[in-house]
């Protein structure tokens, strides 16, 4: 099982139509399974692109 190594958290807002009939909406963080240094990590998309470019470089 990938082990969870950031601190990110969902985004929160309103859903708020013509209506103005506001719901409540939730935008989830892309999280991905990435293998460092022959463990398997969940990390966000944007920390994983960081770490390749820092790795390669």
């Amino acid at each position: 099982m990938a082990k969870k190594c950031t601190n990110k958290k969902p985004m929160f807002g309103n859903n708020r139509p013509f209506s103005l009939k506001a719901s409540r909406k939730i935008q989830n963080v892309n999280m991905q399974t990435v293998t460092v240094n022959g463990k398997k990590v969940k990390m966000s998309v944007r920390e994983a692109k960081k770490y390749k470019n820092s790795e390669t470089a």
